[in-house]
């Protein structure tokens, strides 16, 4: 069902409320920079089943981590050990606009990226370092020579936002980077760390797409992996089922005479040989369940959104909200729709039982929009939370020390926008 909103306010009050809020952010101090009051926020909001609110005025908040979060802006990185209230620590970093990726790990490394240039700090900002990624063979992987140095392409930005879990007593790092849509021509990869960020390796490398290269490149110069035929434009999601000791990933986009693009791959790591193996589960085109996101395992069960779309396939598209154990992931019949948005969604988080999944504004007449469920998916709420204007949520970070998730807001579905925070009522 969809639930009503208030009457939306006028998107420029609304900021303007923002900055009023958060007038008296910069305080004395070289080292301090203060958001909203730390009693409360001023511009929280609510549905029936979650408060919500935007990010407070400050730092571009890209990641958190418990109380920790890591934000930029103006040329400068900053470290909050408050939930975004205060910056007590921060650093210049003059590429900081161009930051598309950051990670806040278990022993308090911050690993975070450009377009094509990744670091890691591991004092709290004090200093901070470039990671060259490694070949499995400790060779340096290093990005291509770009036509026009302002479109290296984005290495290592994600669509979602965990990316860590503890695996047999330690951390694991592991991500996917959707790409090929903004900034330029770039190869797509699996990353890993194994050491909280010290030592950054390829877990797995796609072939090269023909579609995805810039112009007049030589044909022996392509980007990717010569090896390997499995070409996508960018990977979507990935998610490990601690049941299986596995990892899954699922890719995009469509079928562009070169081959299929959606993907689904099973990954196992044996952590005393540094080794991975990879299988292809499924290859499918554009309209179908398989073109997804949002992948999380709860109790041994695989749940995901579906973001199929395209003319190439029955109608009306194989989308909705989907659950399945594992081994049935390549039978469709075994599925259970637990819901149907009936719009694009490939951005799903679930926690504490709480599951909540995005509309792609463009694909939606949603605004912004939210799917949720407050229990596993035995109900099911959409919510167009319209002040925000056209927006696509996506990389939802697991709830802070307070239970507010982060969620990115995007222009079209990718250009970065703004920030907010969502926190559930159960």
């Amino acid at each position: 069902m969809v639930m009503i909103q208030p009457e939306p306010i006028n998107r420029r009050r609304f900021l303007a409320t923002t900055a009023v809020g958060a007038s008296t952010g910069l305080i004395a101090g070289p080292t301090i920079l203060r958001a909203a009051p730390a009693a409360a926020f001023p511009d929280v909001r609510s549905t029936e089943h979650f408060w919500y609110r935007p990010a407070p005025k400050g730092p571009y908040i890209d990641s958190q981590r418990d109380h920790q979060a890591f934000g930029f802006g103006d040329g400068k990185i900053f470290l909050s050990e408050d939930n975004s209230r205060t910056w007590a620590h921060q650093a210049a970093f003059p590429n900081a606009e161009n930051i598309t990726f950051s990670c806040i790990l278990k022993n308090g490394n911050i690993l975070f990226a450009t377009l094509a240039k990744l670091y890691l700090s591991t004092d709290k900002l004090k200093t901070y370092r470039q990671i060259t990624v490694k070949h499995r063979d400790g060779s340096d992987y290093l990005p291509h020579t770009p036509k026009d140095p302002k479109l290296p392409g984005w290495y290592f930005h994600s669509l979602d936002g965990v990316h860590t879990w503890d695996i047999d007593g330690s951390e694991m790092l592991v991500w996917g980077n959707y790409c090929n849509v903004m900034g330029g021509a770039v190869p797509v990869n699996i990353y890993y760390s194994t050491d909280g960020g010290e030592t950054v390796k390829l877990a797995y490398s796609f072939g090269q797409n023909p579609k995805f290269q810039e112009k007049g490149v030589d044909p022996k110069k392509l980007i990717g992996n010569p090896h390997n035929s499995v070409i996508c434009r960018h990977v979507h999601s990935v998610a490990y089922n601690p049941v299986e000791k596995a990892f899954y990933a699922c890719t995009g986009d469509i079928e562009r005479g070169h081959g299929n693009e959606c993907h689904w791959l099973r990954g196992t790591y044996d952590r005393k040989k540094d080794a991975w193996n990879w299988k292809v589960l499924i290859s499918v085109n554009s309209n179908s369940r398989y073109k997804s996101g949002g992948i999380n395992f709860v109790d041994g069960k695989l749940y995901w959104a579906a973001d199929a779309n395209g003319k190439n396939g029955t109608m009306p598209h194989d989308r909705g909200i989907f659950r399945c154990d594992p081994a049935d992931l390549t039978d469709p019949k075994k599925h259970t729709q637990l819901f149907n948005p009936l719009y694009e969604s490939a951005n799903m988080i679930i926690e504490d039982g709480m599951m909540i999944a995005s509309h792609c504004a463009p694909a939606s007449p949603y605004w912004t929009g939210f799917i949720v469920s407050p229990d596993m998916g035995k109900t099911w709420a959409q919510h167009d939370l319209k002040e925000f204007g056209r927006r696509s949520p996506v990389r939802f970070h697991k709830k802070n020390s307070e239970g507010w998730f982060r969620v990115d807001l995007r222009k079209g579905w990718i250009e970065r926008a703004e920030v907010m925070f969502i926190k559930p009522k159960v």
